[in-house]
């Protein structure tokens, strides 16, 4: 493993902030590009699809449940914007961690993030190519699978203004489609569009009450809905390819309130107000198909396969960006291999890329071979991953505060509020939810199978650290 990062309020090297034209990776991002990264981040496909398992759980309580899970989410970015503002760079939080509690920590979270990202890529391949299947029978499934990961691959590997087009196109498509449904759904309820009556509360009350599973339930759909919130951090390491990172950063992590009360609150609340929450249509046709049937717009169906499928490749595309740009960053601190920190003419680490892709591409063909035993080990094995992140980032921002202050006080844009505090209590509610995963019988696999390979990634890391240091006396 390589020496411990330096961060100073420079901006030439790979920890410290963007890397300079045809020595590293180039700013080849426009602010468009940027805003609409920070916008689409947190819009998964699991929004569309998955968000119906959590209202069956949770009942109207599942608004508390993306209440508490957008409130971590609102702290861990404020947390990381704080970093990420003073001192942009292609590993965002494994950097920081790095130079903050050690190599050990930033070579342990990278390598797990990386992971999360490949085994993303199949998941999301393998749903594109389901629904594309779908539309043309005669193209078999595993052939459409194949295609989007060529082409998503040509497009990171061309340039990461070609990721950032096609990214800002695809998120657009998502964010339009939100707010459609927002103002759709929200006529509905209030029984403005032809054929339709004001709802009221009665579905939010009714029905077995606001909390018909009891108060449990909320950490249950809590469970099930935090993970849909991981990818919010993936404009701090686009940050480093752009003109201006440190507005762009400020930009993102101000804005993250409102992007998850609209689109997450905002859509949910508007889907238990029109649905009784144990409609079964909900967890059959998705919260979304469920709430544009209920309210009778023709085709409900078909649009939201085309808006799924966008939000699939959206989550392919980011996928493969994150993933190399965190080998990248690996392979420039040594603790991945060289090749991986090198870029092409045209400023794309294009081994990184291909390491990503390839591992994606194994994990695809085990969902086909092996969905039961090794893609679903592989699942469940990156499952807590998102909570082992936000916990880094976290301890992470203890540390580096009283530096950024030191070091670099007029780089220091953006504050976590009441530090330490507010920092101290997100640790812990974290913590919490970890400890209720081994709890619960549905996350214990997950949780049990995370930490595992937690562990052995960080022995990995440990053990030529250890190596090193004895050597050098």
């Amino acid at each position: 493993m390589s020496a411990q990062a330096t961060v100073t309020g420079g901006t030439s090297g790979p920890d410290g902030g963007p890397e300079p034209a045809g020595d590293g990776l180039r700013a080849g991002l426009k602010n468009r590009h940027l805003s609409m990264i920070a916008i689409g981040g947190v819009i998964g496909a699991g929004l569309f699809v998955g968000s119906g398992a959590g209202v069956a759980a949770a009942g109207p309580g599942i608004l508390i449940s993306y209440a508490l899970a957008g409130l971590l989410v609102v702290l861990v970015m404020r947390m990381l914007g704080e970093m990420a503002s003073a001192m942009p760079s292609s590993g965002s939080f494994s950097a920081y961690a790095d130079r903050a509690l050690g190599r050990w920590a930033g070579f342990t979270i990278g390598w797990l993030y990386w992971f999360f990202w490949v085994v993303v890529l199949a998941v999301e391949a393998t749903a594109a190519a389901a629904i594309l299947t779908g539309w043309v029978p005669a193209v078999p499934q595993w052939a459409w699978a194949l295609l989007v990961m060529v082409v998503l691959t040509g497009t990171n590997l061309a340039s990461v203004g070609s990721y950032g087009e096609f990214e800002f196109w695809f998120a657009g498509i998502k964010v339009v489609a939100i707010c459609v449904f927002i103002v759709v759904a929200a006529l509905a309820a209030a029984g403005l569009l032809p054929g339709t009556d004001a709802v009221g509360t009665a579905n939010l009350t009714g029905h077995g009450g606001f909390l018909p599973n009891g108060p449990g339930a909320i950490l249950s759909g809590m469970l099930l809905v935090v993970f849909s919130f991981m990818g919010s951090e993936i404009v701090t390491l686009a940050a480093g390819e752009s003109r201006d990172p440190e507005k762009m950063v400020r930009r993102a992590t101000n804005s993250v309130i409102w992007r998850i009360g609209l689109f997450y609150l905002g859509s949910m609340a508007l889907v238990v107000t029109l649905l009784p929450w144990n409609d079964s249509s909900i967890t059959e046709e998705g919260s979304y198909v469920a709430a544009l049937n209920a309210i009778g717009i023709p085709h409900a169906g078909t649009v939201m396969d085309v808006i799924i499928v966008t939000a699939v490749l959206s989550c392919l595309n980011s996928g493969l960006y994150t993933a190399s740009r965190m080998a990248y960053s690996l392979g420039r601190r040594g603790d991945a291999p060289k090749s991986f920190g090198e870029v092409t003419g045209r400023g794309v680490p294009a081994a990184a890329i291909w390491a990503s892709v390839a591992f994606g591409f194994v994990a695809v063909i085990f969902n086909y071979t092996s969905p039961d035993t090794v893609f679903q080990f592989l699942l469940n094995s990156s499952g807590a991953v998102a909570l082992f992140v936000w916990l880094v980032i976290c301890f992470s921002q203890l540390r580096m505060r009283p530096v950024i202050e030191r070091e670099m006080p007029e780089r220091h844009a953006v504050r976590m509020w009441l530090f330490p505090y507010l920092t101290y209590g997100t640790i812990a509610l974290i913590v919490f939810v970890i400890g209720y995963m081994f709890y619960d019988e549905t996350g214990r696999e997950q949780m049990v199978m995370s930490v595992t390979v937690g562990a052995l990634v960080l022995a990995g890391g440990l053990y030529p650290d250890r190596r090193r240091r004895a050597a050098g006396g």
